[in-house]
C-alpha cells in the first residue's frame, strides 16, 4: 500500500469525524470537521487547494478545486451521496492527472 502511515492518519481521522457526526450532513459540514481535526492532529493539510491545466502554451480556463491535500502528496476528496456515481472517480483521476500526486482518497460520508 503507498503512503501507508498516512494513508492510516487520515483514515483514523475520517473514522473520528464519522462516529462523531454520522450520516446526513451536507459535505461542507464535514470538511469543517475534518479540517478542525487535521488541526488537532497536527497533520498537514490544503483545504480547496487549486490546480489549474496547462494545455500547449496557455492555462485553460477551467480549475480544479481538491477538497484536501494532505502531507502535500494525498488528495482526499469528501461526499456526501446516496451512492458513489462514475463521475466521482473520473473526479479523483482528474485530480491526480493534474497534481501528479499517487493517490487520492474518495470518501463518501
Amino acid at each position: 500500500m503507498i503512503y501507508k502511515k498516512e494513508s492510516y492518519d487520515i483514515v483514523g481521522t475520517l473514522f473520528e469525524v464519522h462516529n462523531n457526526l454520522g450520516g446526513g450532513f451536507l459535505e461542507v459540514v464535514y470538511k469543517d470537521a475534518l479540517e478542525y481535526e487535521f488541526e488537532k492532529r497536527n497533520i498537514n493539510f490544503e483545504r480547496e487547494k487549486e490546480y489549474i491545466i496547462n494545455y500547449k502554451d496557455i492555462v485553460l480556463k477551467h480549475h480544479f478545486f481538491a477538497d484536501f491535500v494532505i502531507f502535500n502528496k494525498i488528495i482526499l476528496e469528501i461526499k456526501s451521496v446516496k451512492k458513489f456515481h462514475p463521475k466521482h472517480i473520473a473526479q479523483c483521476i482528474n485530480y491526480l492527472k493534474v497534481s501528479k500526486n499517487k493517490l487520492c482518497i474518495l470518501l463518501n460520508f
